[in-house]
């Protein structure tokens, strides 16, 4: 069977040829020989990948298509979408990491064998693996599979609307009548039809050519990464190092369910025995499949995965997990308030329309054994609405409630809020005084995008959870952490705010911080007022002969690199934000196969959103950085450039004005249209050094004005809590 029918656009022909669109639609219009479209509109366009990679090909404008372009294109034109070619790639890539001797089997012969043969390859995998769920697609609320492996008993049969609600201290499975008719569950991988994958064969077999250089889990992950990256309003992801942090907390775990899996950022992080029970469901099916493949490429553990309505329709209703990691939707109306208001799960009371993610927290809380620990991401008003206050307590009665962790903003979507993490244990008694950890690591929030110190945050959360676990009395930590007994918060709102109720810091901490800060202001003011630029003489407008960028790229005398998307190593990623604020890299990008580009001395980064007219000559501190999204790197030749004349021009208001488009609502400047002054070498460097002078006095003003603002926070502070004295 032929690819053509893999479709590909001009943005991907555009990356196919390492050019730019603009390049794509003039080619189109100037080559009469240019593959016609075969699908998309009149304003997007797609085109055959094959003819277009042989157009290429014979203009000498590709040498060869790249395997990992390649199959990237294949999958992202698929006839039937971008969602089913990666699964069928995930099935196939999970047979070339389990049974490779079986996959070279397979796939020798045309098309339609393979199309044919590998149903019944893959059913010999996903037994095994999933279940036997896997091989049918269904799977019966009656036949979950438990903790141990052994099947469960049949569901009990429903409960009139009339039966009382559970009494409060029950166990949920100890109680016989449920609550509503329980649905037919879907396991999350079913094992393709023939005819299902027969369109999908020229890219199976990519996808195994790709694994040989790659390896199969490391195939998947770059797939599943560029799928994510190319649509980032779909998919709500869990930070890694959010996710780790969360199964720390949980602790080593046999059986781990998250019922809200996701991308299964969660469960890959607990994933660390082979021994493990892995137990995902989401009401998502693409994301119950992709998950469930991606974990059982990730571990040898065993992977249960199921779709469906994790509240209306528990795929694991006789589970007890030593460990349930959750990051739930938030803010939901619709969670089935109505349908479930004899669910037995509401061992803490039945949650308010409003408060979802109490429904949430009680569901995890069913699903742990005795003693089994819960880690959940909450939103910070769970902890102090008052349509929850009568839940919170009872949680805080009986134990359930260990700890509420109140993250620095940025930690996970939405990025703007600060969110906990609350640690639940399932209760073996109640405990004679109970007490609640509160954490506030609010502090180690990251300047810029760059997210928040997570080695900090990791530390000082673990250190407290530690000592909490140990026998004796908690140590408080002003203004981080503090063991609180319950009943100190049982009032009429039950506010479990850490914020609310964390001492302040140490007074003699804080007036020697805030002397120490205003030293440093004396400093820099002091040194901003020697820096400050001698009076400006008059002059003649200059009559300079003019070149632009590009023509100096074209000419050889800079290189011009743009941001990338990725890159094979972690290191601190330059972004704008940190060009525009003069910070140091604070962001990150992430894991891919691509290249990154790498700042070195001299280089002069420019942004190109926002219509500043900013740029940013890279120095000992901030060499080695990888380059970010929406930022231009210039690599000047010394020889014919200095990088600091190179700046300063660059800097010209009516520079960027005539090189800035306008035609959208964000104004993005064209780099090579900029402007310089053709000036012999040592010219340039005299007014280099003048642009040098001016960003030296730019930055001790600008960290003048942060010294000031904490300093007056400060005295703000310390004055309205006593620890300053007004005289």
């Amino acid at each position: 069977m032929q690819d053509n029918a893999t479709e590909v656009t001009a943005a991907g022909i555009a990356r196919l040829a390492g050019v730019g669109r603009a390049a794509v639609s003039n080619w189109r219009r100037r080559h009469s020989d240019f593959p016609r479209p075969v699908g998309g509109t009149e304003t997007s366009p797609s085109f055959a990948l094959t003819e277009v990679e042989a157009w290429l090909r014979k203009q000498g404008k590709l040498a060869e298509v790249p395997l990992r372009e390649r199959v990237w294109q294949q999958l992202s034109g698929h006839p039937d979408g971008p969602v089913t070619a990666l699964t069928h790639a995930g099935c196939v890539l999970l047979l070339i990491h389990d049974r490779p001797p079986v996959w070279l089997e397979v796939s020798s012969g045309s098309d339609e064998r393979l199309a044919e043969m590998l149903p019944g390859a893959l059913r010999e995998v996903f037994t095994p693996r999933f279940g036997a769920e896997s091989v049918t697609g269904v799977q019966s609320a009656t036949g979950v599979q438990s903790a141990t492996g052994a099947q469960s008993a049949p569901a009990p049969s429903p409960q009139s609307a009339t039966s009382p609600q559970p009494t409060a201290g029950v166990r949920p499975d100890a109680i016989a009548p449920a609550v509503h008719t329980p649905a037919v569950h879907t396991a999350a991988v079913h094992t393709p039809t023939g005819p299902e994958l027969l369109p999908s064969a020229p890219l199976l077999r990519g996808v195994a050519e790709l694994a040989a250089e790659l390896g199969a889990r490391q195939t998947f992950e770059f797939l599943l990464g560029r799928h994510l990256d190319a649509n980032p309003r779909q998919y709500t992801l869990t930070p890694a190092d959010l996710a780790a942090l969360m199964a720390d907390l949980a602790g080593p775990a046999r059986t781990v369910l998250d019922p809200a899996c996701g991308t299964g950022a969660l469960l890959r992080a607990a994933a660390t025995r082979p021994d493990q029970r892995l137990y995902a469901q989401d009401s998502s099916p693409e994301l119950a499949a992709l998950t469930t493949l991606r974990l059982a490429l990730h571990t040898w553990s065993t992977v249960r995965g199921a779709t469906g309505d994790t509240l209306r329709a528990d795929a694991h209703p006789r589970l007890h997990a030593d460990a349930v990691l959750c990051h739930p939707p938030f803010n939901e109306r619709n969670w089935g308030h109505d349908e479930l208001a004899y669910d037995p799960r509401w061992e803490y009371g039945f949650p308010a329309r409003t408060e979802s993610e109490l429904a949430w927290v009680q569901h995890a809380l069913a699903r742990l054994k005795d003693g089994g620990a819960g880690v959940l991401l909450m939103p910070p008003a769970a902890a102090s609405r008052r349509s929850g206050r009568r839940i919170r307590a009872d949680l805080l009665r009986r134990g359930a409630l260990r700890a509420v962790i109140a993250l620095p903003v940025g930690a996970a979507p939405p990025y703007n809020i600060p969110l906990h993490l609350w640690v639940l244990r399932r209760p073996e008694r109640a405990p004679a005084q109970p007490e609640v950890l509160l954490v506030d690591v609010g502090q180690f929030a990251g300047d810029g995008r760059g997210g928040p110190d997570w080695h900090a945050v990791r530390e000082a959360v673990l250190d407290a959870w530690q000592a909490f676990g140990r026998p004796g009395r908690f140590t408080e930590r002003p203004g981080l952490a503090r063991a609180l007994p319950v009943i100190e918060l049982l009032d009429d709102d039950v506010d479990l705010a850490p914020a609310r109720h964390l001492p302040p810091p140490a007074a003699a901490d804080g007036a020697e911080q805030l002397t120490a800060v205003r030293e440093l202001l004396g400093q820099t003011l002091r040194l901003t007022a020697d820096l400050t630029p001698q009076r400006a003489d008059a002059a003649h407008p200059a009559r300079w002969p003019l070149t632009t960028i590009g023509e100096l790229a074209r000419g050889g005398a800079l290189m011009l690199r743009t941001g990338g998307n990725g890159g094979h190593a972690r290191v601190p990623v330059l972004t704008d934000h940190d060009v525009l604020s003069g910070a140091a890299p604070s962001g990150t990008l992430p894991e891919s196969d691509e290249e990154a580009v790498l700042t070195e001395p001299g280089d002069v980064v420019v942004p190109v959103l926002g219509g500043g007219s900013v740029a940013r000559v890279i120095d000992a501190a901030t060499q080695g950085a990888a380059l970010g999204r929406n930022l231009v790197l210039l690599r000047p030749d010394p020889a014919a450039l200095d990088p600091w004349f190179l700046a300063g021009f660059l800097r010209g208001t009516a520079n960027n004005r005539q090189a800035s488009s306008y035609a959208s609502t964000a104004t993005r400047l064209d780099v090579r249209r900029l402007q310089l002054p053709r000036l012999p070498l040592d010219e340039q460097r005299r007014y280099g050094e003048r642009f040098r002078t001016l960003d030296e006095f730019e930055r001790a003003l600008r960290h003048a004005g942060r010294l000031g603002e904490q300093l007056v926070r400060g005295m703000y502070d310390g004055l309205t809590d006593g620890t300053v004295a007004p005289d």
